[in-house]
């Protein structure tokens, strides 16, 4: 009996061996080696030769380009841009959809993925057909939702197909202006081993995908599936390999939405969309600050504003903090926006400046409204909740606190203080506490001047005695 031909790769990063190990040489990721069969080079190169569809990212050249060039003889290449109908959306993707670029949404079941695509193949400006292509629902299931949506567009064509095969050709005989493809978990290639969804099928149809938006200048939006941890399911390579990477965030029990740009090689990542689900769709929300901060309690105690920035916008926030006497041996530590880590590092610091005995006390941190943050111009206001809980004193109302914490509870200086200010403002936030070294940038701004009551600060004492006093 012959020897069966496999090689093992890990769903992380990529990396290839011959031989299972437990840890990835690659990325360090522990039983995250997978088997893969080896597919056969002369069926491959049979199959290629005959036209068939089945494109391979070790057999093809995605870029187009032969040969090598010094930086100064690379030129440019003009990319043409199509609006969505969406200017939430545009603002994503960079200023709309690049022609021949590949783009992953993600997001938790039900959130909103398949409504809003429908939507941007509704109000896409570009005047070619756009094909949604789906593996999980028929034509009329998608024609129902359509019709709850409002949606008549005559130019949307529904391709109710999971081989990779056959929905590659119905590209090339409709040659669409945008392919949607729902979801990439559900495609599978005849020349690869292996169901509907597992890594190897993912990772190959993806790159067949890829090779033909590139080679046909033609947009294609791909809907990933997301584990319990939250991250696209299968390889992380396809995250790699695709040009644009969209996550939904927040709880999708809710009517509120974001969207946020993790990956833009066309634009700026970070970027963040917020839309309201209704009973016609998902619409924009244009005053996402006033969202997030609207219904927030007065002269509670462990409730603090602060200011985060998302790409080129700043978001004024709400951080709530709990901290009471524990009930376990070892104090909890729980956090839902702030990364746990500095979180941790935070309560070490406000411990050893108030003496709170937060070694006794279970810790909760909140960021309202489900989104994760990780701009370090919010530690002051971390620490100023939990302080504010421990005490069971509340914090002077309308009052943004702005601040990096140091680990000797000193304050750094906070970047783009105008446009955090300035959208706090829109909210009727009229006293802003900061560090002592950005009095000379607000000094200098005659706009910012009159658009609140600044109280400076140098350390995380003189703050928490502005605060409750």
């Amino acid at each position: 009996m012959a020897k069966k031909n496999t090689i093992y790769f890990c769903k992380e990063c990529g990396y290839e061996t011959s031989g299972w190990m437990g840890k990835c040489p690659g990325c360090g990721s522990f039983n995250a080696l997978v088997e893969a069969p080896k597919e056969d080079t002369a069926s491959n190169k049979t199959s290629s030769q005959n036209g068939a569809p089945a494109y391979k990212a070790a057999s093809f050249n995605w870029t187009k380009s032969s040969g090598t060039v010094r930086l100064k003889d690379a030129g440019k290449e003009e990319y043409v841009r199509f609006k969505t109908g969406i200017d939430a959306l545009d603002n994503l993707f960079g200023g709309g959809i690049t022609n021949g670029s590949v783009t992953l949404v993600g997001g938790e079941p039900g959130i909103g993925k398949s409504t809003v695509l429908l939507q941007l193949a509704d109000s896409y400006k570009d005047d070619g057909d756009v094909l949604y292509v789906s593996g999980e629902e028929s034509p009329a299931q998608i024609g129902m939702r359509a019709e709850r949506l409002g949606i008549t567009n005559d130019r949307i064509i529904i391709c109710a197909q999971t081989s990779f095969e056959l929905i590659a050709e119905e590209m090339q005989r409709i040659k669409p202006s945008l392919c949607i493809i729902d979801s990439i978990q559900t495609l599978y290639s005849e020349s690869i081993s292996g169901t509907p969804g597992s890594v190897s099928q993912a990772r190959e149809v993806t790159a067949g995908l890829i090779r033909i938006a590139k080679s046909n200048n033609m947009p294609i939006i791909l809907v990933g599936h997301v584990t319990k941890e939250g991250s696209i399911a299968g390889p992380k390579t396809i995250e790699h390999m695709v040009d644009t990477v969209l996550y939904f965030e927040g709880d999708n029990t809710g009517s509120y939405r974001m969207l946020r740009s993790v990956k833009n090689r066309f634009g700026k990542s970070s970027e963040i969309a917020f839309f309201e689900m209704t009973q016609s769709g998902l619409v924009p929300v244009d005053n996402s600050s006033a969202l997030l901060v609207m219904g927030r309690p007065l002269q509670a105690p462990g409730s603090a504003l602060t200011s985060t920035m998302e790409g080129a916008k700043a978001l004024t926030i709400e951080i709530q903090a709990l901290a009471s006497n524990t009930c376990y041996g070892t104090p909890q530590r729980m956090t839902s926006g702030p990364d746990r880590s500095r979180v941790t590092m935070l309560l070490a610091i406000a411990e050893q400046t108030f003496k709170l005995g937060l070694a006794t006390k279970d810790c909760f941190i909140n960021v309202i409204g489900g989104l994760r943050i990780t701009d370090p111009s919010c530690d002051l206001a971390i620490i100023a909740a939990v302080v504010s809980s421990s005490r069971g004193i509340p914090l002077k109302e309308n009052t943004l606190i702005l601040g990096e914490v140091g680990l000797t509870g000193e304050l750094r200086p906070v970047s783009q203080l105008s446009a955090r200010i300035l959208e706090a403002n829109r909210v009727g936030i009229t006293r802003v506490v900061l560090p002592g070294s950005t009095r000379s940038a607000i000094e200098k701004d005659a706009t910012l001047a009159t658009k609140a009551e600044y109280f400076f600060v140098d350390n995380i004492s003189e703050a928490t005695d502005v605060l409750f006093s």
